[in-house]
Protein backbone atom coordinates (compact mmCIF):
# COMPACT_ATOMS: atom_id res chain seq x y z
CA UNK A 1 0.00 0.00 0.00
CA UNK A 2 1.22 3.51 -0.86
CA UNK A 3 1.40 5.81 2.17
CA UNK A 4 1.27 9.57 1.56
CA UNK A 5 1.57 12.23 4.24
CA UNK A 6 0.27 15.75 3.83
CA UNK A 7 1.26 18.62 6.09
CA UNK A 8 -0.35 22.06 6.26
CA UNK A 9 -2.40 24.49 8.30
CA UNK A 10 -5.13 21.97 9.06
CA UNK A 11 -7.25 21.38 12.13
CA UNK A 12 -10.31 23.61 11.80
CA UNK A 13 -8.58 26.95 12.18
CA UNK A 14 -9.56 28.29 8.77
CA UNK A 15 -12.36 27.27 6.39
CA UNK A 16 -10.15 27.86 3.35
CA UNK A 17 -7.46 25.50 4.62
CA UNK A 18 -10.11 22.88 5.42
CA UNK A 19 -11.39 23.25 1.86
CA UNK A 20 -7.88 22.62 0.55
CA UNK A 21 -7.51 19.47 2.66
CA UNK A 22 -10.95 18.17 1.65
CA UNK A 23 -10.08 18.56 -2.01
CA UNK A 24 -6.52 17.28 -1.66
CA UNK A 25 -7.74 14.05 -0.05
CA UNK A 26 -10.24 13.49 -2.86
CA UNK A 27 -7.62 14.14 -5.53
CA UNK A 28 -5.03 11.89 -3.88
CA UNK A 29 -7.48 8.99 -3.55
CA UNK A 30 -8.49 9.39 -7.20
CA UNK A 31 -4.86 9.54 -8.36
CA UNK A 32 -3.37 6.78 -6.16
CA UNK A 33 -6.00 4.04 -5.65
CA UNK A 34 -5.83 2.39 -2.24
CA UNK A 35 -3.57 5.11 -0.82
CA UNK A 36 -3.21 5.48 2.94
CA UNK A 37 -3.30 9.17 3.87
CA UNK A 38 -1.56 10.54 6.95
CA UNK A 39 -2.32 14.17 7.88
CA UNK A 40 -0.01 16.30 9.99
CA UNK A 41 -2.46 18.73 11.56
CA UNK A 42 -2.75 21.33 14.31
CA UNK A 43 -5.83 19.60 15.74
CA UNK A 44 -5.82 15.83 15.36
CA UNK A 45 -9.33 15.33 16.76
CA UNK A 46 -10.87 17.88 14.37
CA UNK A 47 -9.14 16.41 11.33
CA UNK A 48 -10.09 12.87 12.32
CA UNK A 49 -13.74 13.86 12.73
CA UNK A 50 -14.12 15.95 9.58
CA UNK A 51 -11.94 14.24 6.97
CA UNK A 52 -11.69 10.75 5.48
CA UNK A 53 -8.09 10.13 6.53
CA UNK A 54 -6.32 7.04 7.85
CA UNK A 55 -3.95 8.54 10.42
CA UNK A 56 -3.45 11.96 12.02
CA UNK A 57 -0.69 13.53 14.08
CA UNK A 58 -0.20 16.98 15.60
CA UNK A 59 3.50 17.71 15.05
CA UNK A 60 3.35 20.82 17.24
CA UNK A 61 2.47 18.69 20.25
CA UNK A 62 4.37 15.52 19.34
CA UNK A 63 7.98 14.91 20.29
CA UNK A 64 10.57 14.19 17.64
CA UNK A 65 10.68 10.48 18.51
CA UNK A 66 6.92 10.34 17.87
CA UNK A 67 7.17 12.09 14.50
CA UNK A 68 10.10 10.07 13.14
CA UNK A 69 8.27 6.70 12.90
CA UNK A 70 5.31 8.34 11.16
CA UNK A 71 7.57 9.98 8.60
CA UNK A 72 9.71 6.86 8.10
CA UNK A 73 6.70 4.81 6.95
CA UNK A 74 5.75 7.32 4.24
CA UNK A 75 6.34 6.79 0.55
CA UNK A 76 5.85 10.53 -0.03
CA UNK A 77 5.38 13.66 2.07
CA UNK A 78 3.41 16.55 0.57
CA UNK A 79 3.76 20.10 1.87
CA UNK A 80 0.61 22.17 1.47
CA UNK A 81 -1.50 23.34 0.03
CA UNK A 82 -2.28 26.89 0.88
CA UNK A 83 -0.23 29.89 1.92
CA UNK A 84 1.93 28.39 4.67
CA UNK A 85 5.45 29.59 3.84
CA UNK A 86 5.53 33.11 5.26
CA UNK A 87 7.46 35.03 7.89
CA UNK A 88 7.26 33.60 11.43
CA UNK A 89 5.69 30.30 10.28
CA UNK A 90 7.72 28.95 7.36
CA UNK A 91 10.31 27.03 9.37
CA UNK A 92 7.59 25.47 11.52
CA UNK A 93 5.80 24.10 8.46
CA UNK A 94 9.10 22.84 7.04
CA UNK A 95 9.83 20.73 10.12
CA UNK A 96 8.39 17.44 8.85
CA UNK A 97 9.79 18.16 5.39
CA UNK A 98 13.28 18.47 6.85
CA UNK A 99 12.90 15.18 8.74
CA UNK A 100 11.64 13.40 5.62
CA UNK A 101 14.46 14.72 3.47
CA UNK A 102 17.06 13.57 6.00
CA UNK A 103 15.47 10.12 5.97
CA UNK A 104 15.46 9.96 2.18
CA UNK A 105 11.65 10.14 1.91
CA UNK A 106 10.52 11.91 -1.29
CA UNK A 107 8.91 15.32 -0.72
CA UNK A 108 6.84 17.53 -2.98
CA UNK A 109 4.77 20.67 -2.55
CA UNK A 110 1.02 20.64 -3.19
CA UNK A 111 -0.17 23.93 -4.72
CA UNK A 112 1.40 26.07 -2.02
CA UNK A 113 1.36 29.83 -1.60
CA UNK A 114 4.51 31.65 -0.51
CA UNK A 115 5.04 34.99 1.21
CA UNK A 116 5.43 37.49 2.59
CA UNK A 117 9.04 36.42 3.16
CA UNK A 118 11.14 39.36 4.34
CA UNK A 119 13.15 37.71 7.10
CA UNK A 120 16.41 36.38 5.69
CA UNK A 121 16.46 33.37 8.00
CA UNK A 122 13.00 32.35 6.78
CA UNK A 123 13.97 32.94 3.15
CA UNK A 124 17.06 30.75 3.54
CA UNK A 125 15.05 27.97 5.20
CA UNK A 126 12.43 28.01 2.44
CA UNK A 127 15.09 28.02 -0.28
CA UNK A 128 16.94 25.08 1.24
CA UNK A 129 13.77 23.08 1.89
CA UNK A 130 12.30 23.61 -1.55
CA UNK A 131 15.55 22.91 -3.38
CA UNK A 132 15.56 19.39 -1.85
CA UNK A 133 12.03 18.66 -3.06
CA UNK A 134 11.24 16.15 -5.75
CA UNK A 135 9.11 18.85 -7.34
CA UNK A 136 7.28 22.08 -6.64
CA UNK A 137 3.72 23.10 -7.49
CA UNK A 138 2.35 26.50 -6.50
CA UNK A 139 -1.11 27.94 -6.87
CA UNK A 140 -0.19 31.42 -8.17
CA UNK A 141 2.42 33.19 -10.27
CA UNK A 142 3.52 35.47 -7.43
CA UNK A 143 4.58 32.38 -5.44
CA UNK A 144 6.70 31.19 -8.36
CA UNK A 145 8.31 34.62 -8.68
CA UNK A 146 9.17 34.75 -4.98
CA UNK A 147 10.55 31.21 -4.99
CA UNK A 148 12.83 32.10 -7.88
CA UNK A 149 13.77 35.39 -6.21
CA UNK A 150 15.03 33.68 -3.05
CA UNK A 151 17.26 31.42 -5.14
CA UNK A 152 15.41 28.12 -5.52
CA UNK A 153 16.83 26.33 -8.56
CA UNK A 154 14.22 23.61 -8.95
CA UNK A 155 11.60 24.15 -11.69
CA UNK A 156 8.21 25.38 -10.45
CA UNK A 157 4.82 24.33 -11.88
CA UNK A 158 1.93 26.78 -11.46
CA UNK A 159 -1.36 24.93 -10.98
CA UNK A 160 -4.33 26.34 -9.03
CA UNK A 161 -5.93 26.24 -5.60
CA UNK A 162 -7.29 22.75 -4.80
CA UNK A 163 -10.44 24.28 -3.27
CA UNK A 164 -11.60 25.19 -6.78
CA UNK A 165 -12.56 21.54 -7.25
CA UNK A 166 -15.07 21.41 -4.40
CA UNK A 167 -18.78 21.08 -5.10
CA UNK A 168 -21.39 22.72 -2.83
CA UNK A 169 -23.62 21.13 -0.24
CA UNK A 170 -27.12 22.60 -0.03
CA UNK A 171 -27.60 25.60 2.25
CA UNK A 172 -31.36 25.57 2.56
CA UNK A 173 -33.84 28.31 3.38
CA UNK A 174 -34.36 26.52 6.70
CA UNK A 175 -30.64 26.85 7.42
CA UNK A 176 -30.83 30.56 6.61
CA UNK A 177 -33.72 30.93 9.03
CA UNK A 178 -31.80 29.07 11.73
CA UNK A 179 -28.91 31.49 11.20
CA UNK A 180 -31.26 34.48 11.54
CA UNK A 181 -30.80 35.57 7.93
CA UNK A 182 -33.96 36.87 6.19
CA UNK A 183 -35.05 35.84 2.71
CA UNK A 184 -37.36 38.76 1.90
CA UNK A 185 -34.53 41.00 0.66
CA UNK A 186 -31.49 40.50 -1.58
CA UNK A 187 -28.38 39.27 0.24
CA UNK A 188 -24.77 40.33 -0.23
CA UNK A 189 -21.95 38.35 1.41
CA UNK A 190 -19.02 40.13 3.07
CA UNK A 191 -15.64 38.83 4.21
CA UNK A 192 -13.20 40.63 6.49
CA UNK A 193 -9.93 39.40 7.99
CA UNK A 194 -7.53 40.44 10.74
CA UNK A 195 -4.11 41.96 10.20
CA UNK A 196 -2.00 38.96 11.25
CA UNK A 197 1.40 37.72 10.11
CA UNK A 198 0.15 36.93 6.59
CA UNK A 199 -1.12 40.50 6.09
CA UNK A 200 1.26 42.76 8.03
CA UNK A 201 0.52 45.93 6.05
CA UNK A 202 -3.17 46.27 6.91
CA UNK A 203 -4.34 49.28 8.89
CA UNK A 204 -7.21 48.20 11.11
CA UNK A 205 -9.06 51.50 11.26
CA UNK A 206 -8.86 52.14 7.52
CA UNK A 207 -10.33 48.89 6.28
CA UNK A 208 -12.92 48.61 9.03
CA UNK A 209 -14.27 52.03 8.10
CA UNK A 210 -14.12 51.29 4.38
CA UNK A 211 -16.09 48.07 4.75
CA UNK A 212 -18.60 49.74 7.07
CA UNK A 213 -19.26 52.42 4.45
CA UNK A 214 -19.52 49.73 1.77
CA UNK A 215 -22.02 47.75 3.85
CA UNK A 216 -24.18 50.83 4.44
CA UNK A 217 -24.04 51.65 0.74
CA UNK A 218 -25.18 48.11 -0.15
CA UNK A 219 -28.14 48.45 2.19
CA UNK A 220 -29.20 51.90 0.98
CA UNK A 221 -28.41 51.62 -2.72
CA UNK A 222 -29.44 48.02 -3.43
CA UNK A 223 -32.04 47.43 -0.71
CA UNK A 224 -30.04 44.38 0.37
CA UNK A 225 -29.01 42.92 3.70
CA UNK A 226 -25.35 42.10 4.26
CA UNK A 227 -24.12 38.80 5.66
CA UNK A 228 -20.65 38.61 7.21
CA UNK A 229 -19.13 35.18 6.58
CA UNK A 230 -16.30 34.33 8.99
CA UNK A 231 -13.68 32.06 7.49
CA UNK A 232 -11.91 31.66 10.81
CA UNK A 233 -12.54 32.60 14.45
CA UNK A 234 -10.73 35.94 14.32
CA UNK A 235 -13.06 37.09 11.52
CA UNK A 236 -15.95 37.22 14.00
CA UNK A 237 -14.20 39.95 15.97
CA UNK A 238 -13.33 41.86 12.80
CA UNK A 239 -16.93 41.65 11.57
CA UNK A 240 -18.18 43.07 14.86
CA UNK A 241 -15.73 45.96 14.50
CA UNK A 242 -17.07 46.74 11.03
CA UNK A 243 -20.69 46.42 12.16
CA UNK A 244 -19.93 48.78 15.06
CA UNK A 245 -19.02 51.47 12.53
CA UNK A 246 -22.11 50.99 10.36
CA UNK A 247 -24.96 53.49 10.33
CA UNK A 248 -27.41 50.64 9.57
CA UNK A 249 -26.16 47.67 11.61
CA UNK A 250 -29.69 46.25 11.92
CA UNK A 251 -29.40 45.22 8.25
CA UNK A 252 -26.17 43.30 8.88
CA UNK A 253 -26.01 39.65 9.93
CA UNK A 254 -23.11 37.57 11.16
CA UNK A 255 -23.06 33.89 10.34
CA UNK A 256 -22.88 32.53 13.87
CA UNK A 257 -22.53 28.82 13.33
CA UNK A 258 -19.58 26.83 12.10
CA UNK A 259 -20.15 25.31 8.69
CA UNK A 260 -17.99 23.16 6.47
CA UNK A 261 -16.47 24.46 3.23
CA UNK A 262 -19.08 22.80 1.02
CA UNK A 263 -21.88 24.39 3.03
CA UNK A 264 -20.31 27.84 2.71
CA UNK A 265 -20.08 27.30 -1.05
CA UNK A 266 -23.78 26.38 -0.97
CA UNK A 267 -24.51 29.59 0.96
CA UNK A 268 -22.90 31.62 -1.83
CA UNK A 269 -25.78 30.70 -4.12
CA UNK A 270 -28.08 32.86 -2.00
CA UNK A 271 -25.94 35.97 -2.54
CA UNK A 272 -26.49 38.51 -5.28
CA UNK A 273 -22.89 39.61 -4.83
CA UNK A 274 -19.83 38.77 -2.71
CA UNK A 275 -17.55 41.49 -1.34
CA UNK A 276 -14.46 40.28 0.40
CA UNK A 277 -10.88 40.18 1.52
CA UNK A 278 -10.22 36.50 2.16
CA UNK A 279 -9.04 34.45 -0.82
CA UNK A 280 -11.22 31.39 -0.27
CA UNK A 281 -14.34 33.45 0.25
CA UNK A 282 -13.70 34.79 -3.26
CA UNK A 283 -12.89 31.31 -4.58
CA UNK A 284 -16.17 29.98 -3.16
CA UNK A 285 -18.04 32.82 -4.87
CA UNK A 286 -16.34 32.08 -8.19
CA UNK A 287 -17.21 28.36 -7.97
CA UNK A 288 -20.92 29.22 -7.77
CA UNK A 289 -20.78 32.02 -10.34
CA UNK A 290 -21.59 34.65 -7.70
CA UNK A 291 -20.46 38.13 -8.84
CA UNK A 292 -17.54 39.18 -6.68
CA UNK A 293 -15.51 42.22 -5.84
CA UNK A 294 -12.33 42.04 -3.78
CA UNK A 295 -10.35 44.23 -1.45
CA UNK A 296 -6.99 42.56 -2.02
CA UNK A 297 -4.53 42.52 0.89
CA UNK A 298 -1.95 40.16 -0.62
CA UNK A 299 -0.50 39.10 -3.95
CA UNK A 300 -2.38 35.78 -3.86
CA UNK A 301 -5.68 37.66 -4.11
CA UNK A 302 -4.40 39.78 -7.01
CA UNK A 303 -3.23 36.64 -8.80
CA UNK A 304 -6.58 34.93 -8.37
CA UNK A 305 -8.46 37.93 -9.74
CA UNK A 306 -6.06 38.16 -12.66
CA UNK A 307 -6.58 34.47 -13.43
CA UNK A 308 -10.30 35.23 -13.69
CA UNK A 309 -9.67 38.03 -16.16
CA UNK A 310 -10.46 40.74 -13.62
CA UNK A 311 -8.33 43.80 -13.07
CA UNK A 312 -8.49 44.76 -9.38
CA UNK A 313 -9.01 48.51 -9.06
CA UNK A 314 -9.08 48.71 -5.27
CA UNK A 315 -6.78 47.43 -2.55
CA UNK A 316 -7.21 47.53 1.19
CA UNK A 317 -4.32 49.95 1.57
CA UNK A 318 -4.85 52.15 -1.50
CA UNK A 319 -8.42 53.08 -2.25
CA UNK A 320 -10.99 55.64 -1.22
CA UNK A 321 -14.55 54.96 -0.17
CA UNK A 322 -15.83 56.88 -3.19
CA UNK A 323 -13.88 54.77 -5.65
CA UNK A 324 -14.85 51.50 -4.01
CA UNK A 325 -18.52 52.41 -3.78
CA UNK A 326 -18.51 53.34 -7.45
CA UNK A 327 -17.04 49.91 -8.22
CA UNK A 328 -19.76 48.26 -6.15
CA UNK A 329 -22.43 50.20 -8.02
CA UNK A 330 -20.92 49.24 -11.37
CA UNK A 331 -20.74 45.55 -10.49
CA UNK A 332 -24.34 45.49 -9.26
CA UNK A 333 -25.51 46.79 -12.63
CA UNK A 334 -23.31 44.32 -14.53
CA UNK A 335 -23.76 41.17 -12.48
CA UNK A 336 -24.93 39.09 -15.45
CA UNK A 337 -21.78 39.98 -17.38
CA UNK A 338 -19.56 38.84 -14.53
CA UNK A 339 -21.54 35.63 -14.11
CA UNK A 340 -20.81 34.90 -17.78
CA UNK A 341 -17.11 35.68 -17.21
CA UNK A 342 -16.97 33.27 -14.27
CA UNK A 343 -18.69 30.53 -16.26
CA UNK A 344 -16.01 30.97 -18.91
CA UNK A 345 -12.91 31.27 -16.70
CA UNK A 346 -13.46 29.00 -13.69
CA UNK A 347 -13.42 25.67 -15.61
CA UNK A 348 -9.91 26.43 -16.92
CA UNK A 349 -8.68 27.03 -13.37
CA UNK A 350 -10.33 23.82 -12.23
CA UNK A 351 -8.51 21.94 -15.00
CA UNK A 352 -5.23 23.38 -13.69
CA UNK A 353 -6.13 22.37 -10.14
CA UNK A 354 -6.65 18.78 -11.33
CA UNK A 355 -3.03 18.60 -12.46
CA UNK A 356 -1.63 19.10 -8.95
CA UNK A 357 -2.12 15.58 -7.57
CA UNK A 358 -0.69 13.77 -10.62
CA UNK A 359 2.36 16.06 -10.59
CA UNK A 360 2.86 15.73 -6.84
CA UNK A 361 2.51 11.94 -6.63
CA UNK A 362 4.74 10.84 -9.50
CA UNK A 363 7.40 9.52 -7.13
CA UNK A 364 4.87 7.54 -5.07
CA UNK A 365 3.45 6.04 -8.26
CA UNK A 366 6.90 4.93 -9.41
CA UNK A 367 7.14 7.37 -12.32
Amino acid sequence: MTVIGISGSYGGLNTGDEAILTSAIEQLRATVPGVEIVVFTRNADHTRQHHAVDRVLNPREAMRDEIMPEVERLDLLLLGGGGILYDSEARTYLREVTIAQRLGIPTHTFAIGVGPLRDQTERDAVRDGLDRMGGITVRELSAKRLIEEIGVRLPVDVTADPALLLTPDPFTDEMLAEAGIPRDRPLVGLSVREQGAAAPDLSDAAYHQLLAEAADFIVERFGADVVFVPMERADVREAHRVMGRMALPDRAHLLKYQYGPRQIIGLMRHFQMAVGMRLHFLIFAAITGTPLIALPYASKVFDFLTSLGMEPRATVAHTTAGTFLADLDRLWDHRDEQRALLRDRVPALQDLARTTAPLATRAARGE
